[in-house]
């Protein structure tokens, strides 16, 4: 359907608020993005109607609930079309998923002597928790450098992946727009044996995402980035991974059986999930899954390529702004302060 952007806005109630006497101009999106009418309804209603808890209780308002949680997950996997729902984790945003990887795969599979490739580009999430685990196994971190103009400067990439057991980068900068090509640099990762773990925070919400085209092994992206609720990220990964890591957090819900001796492991995804999850945000996620899916993710596309061009030339004429990147570049249309 056409980009209506007057529409759009319509369906965003803060977009009629007044900030000191002016209509109200939002441009953190990068940050945290601003919630629809139909995820603001949907979370109200599920409160005030169907609210109970999800995989553990056997009476109808629970079956419900659990019913519309897991609706959620299989929206999601439609959304960025993973072969399964069960390889769709909720986690409490992106950081815990990177945190999921880094600990979960990264502390039974990294030591001392092994690599791992990481980019200038990353957010801290994706650094930290690589960080913090190089320090107690011992493995050594490699970085990509970016080029003058914010790409990655992959002309040493192959030397960089060489030995290497895993490459973590974005989809897409949160400072820069910079849009990676994330085909190619999974292809490199794969080409010298290492997996390929993808921040996809920044892009899953500005186009079209398919994981099983990009050929990836993990990608962590956020529920409040994409006009959905905060207190939820996700965690996509192929299900064999997943299947061979040792769970993250420990508690209900992710456990089969508990015996005074141990303990077996649920099955995928709730393995990875312990606790009482976020029931109402999941639930307002799936309601931001439809509202993104319903505009159509090749017109979010279109529109912020539309806007980028027209951002490079007015910012080309502004004395005190640094432009980055060409206007024909694969980039989003991102603003540093």
């Amino acid at each position: 359907m056409p980009y209506d952007v007057q529409k759009v806005r319509a369906d965003f109630p803060i977009l009629a608020e007044m900030i000191n006497g002016k209509p109200l101009v939002y441009l953190d999106s990068a940050n945290t993005s601003q919630k629809p009418h139909a995820v603001i309804d949907t979370m109200t209603s599920f409160m005030e109607h169907g609210y109970g808890p999800t995989n553990r209780s056997a009476y109808q308002l629970a079956a419900d609930a659990t019913d519309r949680f897991e609706l959620t997950r299989t929206k999601l996997a439609a959304f960025i079309n993973a072969r399964s729902a069960a390889e769709i984790v909720f986690t409490k945003n992106a950081t815990e998923a990177l945190n999921l990887v880094a600990r979960s795969w990264g502390g039974a599979n990294l030591g001392h002597g092994d690599a791992i490739v990481l980019t200038h580009m990353e957010h801290h999430a994706n650094i930290v928790p690589w960080q913090m685990l190089a320090a107690e196994k011992g493995f050594e971190i490699r970085w990509v450098p970016l080029t003058h103009d914010g790409l990655l400067d992959t002309s040493n990439l192959d030397k960089l992946l060489d030995g290497a057991k895993a490459f973590s980068f974005t989809a897409m900068s949160n400072v820069l727009g910079t849009i990676n090509p994330v085909k190619d640099l999974v292809a490199a990762a794969h080409r010298h044996g290492a997996i390929a773990i993808v921040d996809g925070c920044q892009s899953v919400p500005h186009m079209p995402t398919d994981v099983q085209a990009w050929d990836a092994d993990f990608m962590a992206f956020s529920s409040h980035k994409m006009v959905g609720p905060s207190g939820v990220g996700m965690l996509w990964g192929r299900e064999q991974l997943l299947d061979s890591m040792p769970p993250f957090l420990g508690g209900g819900n992710m456990i089969a059986d508990v015996r005074t001796e141990g303990f077996t492991c649920a099955d995928l995804p709730a393995k990875f999930e312990a606790g009482t999850q976020a029931i109402v945000e999941v639930v307002g996620l799936g309601a931001a899954v439809d509202y993104l899916s319903g505009i159509g993710m090749q017109n979010v596309r279109a529109h912020e390529h539309e806007l980028t061009v027209a951002s490079f030339y007015l910012y080309n004429t502004a004395a005190e702004a640094d432009v980055l990147c060409d206007a024909l570049a694969e980039a989003g249309d991102f603003f540093t302060l």
